[in-house]
């Protein structure tokens, strides 16, 4: 058995006649038509039986639409809030998930306290966008917990690091703390909050996991570290990821390689002023790493659907900002499927 997961931030999905943030930002109708065709052509690309949504403001719009396409089950946590002073203009937007097998539970995602006194966020906490946890029974009877979170946007400035793979947790944790004690950086230490309380609840749960997220931040960012390294939280905590980046896990066959050939890069989701940068996720938990003993299944496919971005980088209000992100987890047999 095979399913399919994506995350696909929709960039400000907004029913005219509302309006986002400003009265000025919203669709016409004319607009609002061709925004909602390529989304429908869009997913139909993904071919998922699961997606998570970013940016959400007009829920029951989404819902009918997806319902078209054959996603029998839809669900939010949190609802997008109106201004006070203008009841047609959106201050806030959610995250939504779709899925063509049962949504048997859904459950917002609780904040971490500790986590909050670790990083010494002080005032009250509340998540950007409150994070889904879903659990979807699969056609093998498989329970399945799928997370979709839309962590704190990234602000770009001096104190936001670009590190490598070669950084040591180390010297990341030395470099951004201290710019975090300076108050540098107040979405950040969101952001590093956010990703610290999904960390401590899928690390609980100690179910099969997926979480599909607009990360807002790069590779290699100490974001990805709160989110799946224990040692991060703990420096003696020798336990294996909580988290892998199901990027890693596909290698695409290549017949009759180039002897010269180069490793193929990362594609980029999103653009800021023409740079390209990875901001959306899959994570799997290790039943279906490779390294996990003795997983559930595989990542047998991981692709991303950018052709929308190569034409215009910064995207368009018709279409998105963002590319969208699949990966395809093949399930071993089981016992009643081999007699």
């Amino acid at each position: 058995m095979k399913i399919r997961l994506g995350t696909f931030n929709l960039f400000q999905f907004v029913e005219p006649p509302y309006s986002w943030y400003t009265k000025k930002e919203k669709f016409n109708n004319a607009q609002w038509s061709l925004k909602t065709t390529w989304i429908q052509k869009q997913i139909l690309a993904m071919d998922c039986d699961i997606i998570g949504f970013q940016e959400v403001f007009s829920a029951d719009a989404l819902e009918a639409l997806v319902k078209e396409l054959g996603f029998k089950y839809f669900e939010t946590v949190d609802r997008a809030k109106l201004s006070k002073n203008n009841p047609k203009k959106y201050v806030t937007t959610t995250v939504a998930i779709a899925s063509k097998y049962p949504i048997s539970q859904v459950q917002k995602v609780r904040v971490h306290t500790p986590s909050l006194e670790s990083h010494g966020f002080e005032g009250h906490f509340t998540f950007s966008r409150v994070p889904i946890k879903a659990s979807i029974v699969l056609p093998n009877k498989q329970e399945l917990l799928v997370y979709v979170s839309h962590l704190k946007s990234n602000r770009d400035n001096a104190f936001e690091y670009v590190f490598s793979k070669e950084d040591s947790l180390e010297h990341k944790k030395e470099l951004v703390f201290k710019t975090l004690d300076d108050k540098h950086s107040t979405a950040l230490k969101q952001r590093l909050c956010e990703a610290s309380s999904l960390f401590f609840d899928i690390r609980k749960s100690k179910k099969p996991s997926v979480l599909l997220c607009d990360l807002n931040d790069k590779e290699f960012s100490l974001t990805i570290d709160a989110l799946s390294k224990p040692n991060y939280h703990d420096a003696y905590r020798k336990e294996s990821l909580v988290l892998y980046d199901a990027s890693y896990e596909y290698s695409q066959e290549v017949y009759n390689p180039h002897p010269e050939a180069k490793k193929p890069q990362r594609k980029s989701t999103s653009y800021f002023l023409g740079k390209g940068n990875v901001l959306d996720y899959i994570f799997i938990s290790q039943h279906f790493s490779k390294e996990g003993e003795d997983h559930l299944a595989i990542v047998s496919d991981y692709s991303v659907l950018d052709t929308h971005l190569k034409e215009n980088k910064d995207g368009s209000r018709l279409t998105s900002d963002h590319a969208q992100v699949v990966c395809e987890l093949q399930f071993k047999r089981s016992k009643n499927e081999l007699h």
